[in-house]
């Protein structure tokens, strides 16, 4: 009855979810790759997950109880290699650990819905052939290219790693799905269950030993977070879209707190903590526990959320919120991860307009292992679209097939070619994909090879450089202006069609070409400072910084930097973006990076309520912005552009005591040769400015 039940609720599951599809002889050697596609050794990669398999079945274990150290039972569904008959094989194999709160339910249904005889290789077929790039419509093909890249593979589970010999464990973390607890989003209790769950599946009679971790979002989160504590039986990771200092990248960035995430990503999790097990209640076994640990805490951090929007004062907030914005508490520090502690291969998957854009190269930089152990791969992506351009010839193998390579290597050791691969491969904004040997500082181009992509100042100018319809259109030069003047912007809501709007919507309205990929409609509201046109292609390669020099009309003011790419045409594309409260402008110097002329190409903000510094109207505040790191090319005749804004509506909203502070008066950048603003951006090539 129990698995009937089951069946059925997939079968239903399954013809909802259709629309939503994705998918995706061992081979022991092969050439070092070549390029972004991995050359010979790519090919046998695919060859390797898309060909017959040494087993042709899987078995499931529905809701295996894990009994933490506190008491509390975790639920897992185990799925283990079968024979024809479906029953798991003998032989001992290693373990791919996935925890995630979006349950194991979820992921069940979408494995379902991927195993639809003849339907679903047809759908996936589909996807990878449609194509509206060039149309107004191109943004619906960066997700239905992802349905087609391998990405639920990873989200879910991989049935032909599982057939070819992995078992696979995917587990409800505590206070989600059917596992009993209160969530604990990812602090302190959560990172030992995981690291209990590691030891554990390494002792099962059916595992080998080694472990390794796979999963996207907060699935890669907290795979960051375990690698970087050693557990012993933990061999390799390979997380995607992860990040690592959850507050700068996602919760409260510059403290312009996350608003249209958060809420709906607060809301999908508690609403799928509620689903209960229903074959446990026809069966008579249903989990009394489970339900009053649901009751107990029935909308975990739901109620905070309203609290930062209803209290005026930040010393009346409520303490869990001022936790989450004071650096000295614990709770908060939880949220940091320290990745020079990892020391296991680690291949990471990011996007440029991801949520944790920030961390991802900064992920990969601080893993102290040698190129090859740690692999980076960045594409033009959202949250929601990782692989939208792989698995063509030239362009990358898909992520399932990447991560199938890297398990092999890490964890059966296969001398298979995953560790020549990049080690760093990036999709250019404006360009195609390449390999360097690093990103950022001496990372060196493989079409441009040795030579390093240098910061270098470009100043904000009341000049007019006439490109823009903009609230004021200024210029960007390379020599320092002596021109003095106040230039004001205030408050609006134009940023609503943007990328930035894209990028907090994890990509959902990335499909709106006209506000994710061209930002003259939020330009209209916006200060504009472009340069000339280059005269030769420029690459833009590694972190970029903002100066500017405010007057605020009242206690705060809420800033927001853009770095665009202006196209002949006058289509002006984010490369990056960067916000900050004017109170919280304190830098963590320790925790910073300057570029050899001593200017911030990374000032980390503290975006801690002690180090609170309101401003004094009418006063000028230096402000240091960061934004992260990318890879762009310039085309002849593009330009690049500064964008400055006074709000960035609904990505952020400062919390209400600090609105308030603003008064949601006009915020002014004050031109003053004494105290410049400018950029500071790392640049390949000749622009001829």
């Amino acid at each position: 009855m129990k698995y009937a039940l089951r069946a059925t609720v997939a079968a239903v599951a399954t013809a909802v979810l259709v629309p939503f599809l994705t998918t995706g002889a061992t081979a022991h050697a092969a050439p070092a790759s070549v390029g972004p596609d991995g050359g010979a050794a790519g090919a046998a990669w695919t060859a390797t997950e898309d060909g017959p398999q040494q087993y042709p079945n899987v078995n499931i274990q529905w809701d295996v109880p894990i009994t933490m150290s506190d008491g509390t039972v975790l639920k897992a569904n185990l799925y283990r290699p079968a024979d024809a008959a479906g029953r798991p094989i003998d032989t001992k194999t290693p373990t791919i650990v996935n925890l995630t709160p979006y349950t194991k339910l979820v992921s069940n249904l979408g494995d379902s819905a991927m195993q639809i005889p003849g339907l679903s290789d047809a759908l996936i077929a589909l996807f990878r052939q449609i194509d509206l790039s060039g149309t107004p419509l191109s943004g619906v093909t960066d997700l239905t290219k992802a349905f087609g890249g391998g990405e639920l593979r990873n989200f879910s589970v991989d049935r032909q790693l599982i057939k070819s010999g992995y078992s696979q464990l995917v587990v409800d973390v505590r206070g989600t799905g059917f596992s009993q607890g209160t969530w604990d989003m990812l602090r302190q209790r959560e990172q030992q269950d995981t690291l209990e769950v590691i030891d554990w599946a390494s002792k099962q009679p059916w595992s080998d030993g080694k472990i390794g971790m796979n999963g996207i979002s907060y699935s890669g989160i907290n795979q960051v977070q375990a690698a970087q504590q050693q557990p012993p039986a933990l061999k390799a990771i390979f997380p995607v879209v992860p990040g690592s200092d959850l507050v700068q990248d996602v919760l409260a960035p510059g403290t312009g707190f996350g608003f249209n995430f958060i809420p709906l990503w607060l809301a999908a999790i508690n609403g799928l903590k509620w689903v209960p097990d229903v074959a446990s209640i026809v069966n008579g076994q249903f989990d009394t526990k489970w339900l009053a640990d649901r009751a107990s805490d029935p909308y975990t951090f739901m109620d905070v959320l309203l609290n930062v929007y209803t209290t005026a004062k930040i010393d009346d907030l409520d303490p869990r919120a001022k936790a989450l914005l004071t650096d000295s508490e614990g709770r908060r520090k939880d949220w940091w991860s320290d990745p020079s502690k990892i020391t296991v291969p680690t291949f990471v998957t990011g996007g440029w307009h991801d949520l944790f854009t920030y961390s991802e190269s900064k992920i990969y930089n601080e893993i102290p292992l040698p190129p090859g152990q740690k692999q980076l791969l960045m594409g033009n992506t959202y949250h929601i679209n990782s692989g939208n351009e792989y698995g063509r010839p030239g362009l990358p193998p898909r992520l399932d097939v990447l991560q199938r390579a890297w398990f092999d290597k890490w964890l059966k050791g296969i001398d298979n070619g995953i560790d020549t691969f990049g080690p760093v491969t990036l999709r250019q904004q404006g360009g195609g994909w390449i390999t360097t040997n690093g990103f950022g500082f001496g990372a060196v181009n493989s079409r441009e090879a040795d030579v390093e992509a240098a910061h270098r100042r470009l100043y904000l100018s009341a000049a007019a450089s006439g490109t823009a319809q903009s609230l004021y259109d200024g210029s960007l030069t390379a020599a320092a202006p002596a021109d003095t003047q106040r230039l004001s912007v205030a408050p609006g809501l134009t940023t609503l069609c943007s990328n930035d709007a894209a990028q907090g919507s994890a990509g959902a309205l990335s499909v709106i070409d006209g506000c994710a990929k061209d930002s003259r409609v939020a330009e209209l509201n916006g200060l504009t400072f472009t340069s000339a046109p280059v005269a030769e292609e420029t690459s833009v390669s590694g972190p970029i910084a903002v100066r500017l020099n405010t007057v605020q009309d009242a206690a705060d003011g809420y800033w927001v930097v853009t770095v665009n790419d202006v196209a002949p045409d006058g289509q002006s594309t984010v490369l990056s973006s960067g916000q900050l409260m004017a109170s919280m402008r304190e830098i963590d110097e320790a925790n910073s990076a300057k570029s050899a002329n001593g200017d911030y190409t990374d000032p980390r903000p503290f975006t801690s309520l002690e180090r609170r510094q309101p401003t004094v109207p009418g006063e000028a505040t230096t402000l240091d912005i960061a934004l992260p790191a990318t890879e762009a090319v310039l085309k002849p005749g593009h330009r690049l552009r500064i964008d400055v804004f006074a709000g960035n509506f609904p990505k952020g909203l400062p919390v209400l005591p600090m609105l308030l502070d603003t008064g949601l008066k006009p915020q002014h950048v004050q031109l003053d040769p004494n105290r410049p603003s400018f950029v500071n951006i790392p640049l390949r090539g000749k622009p001829g400015w």
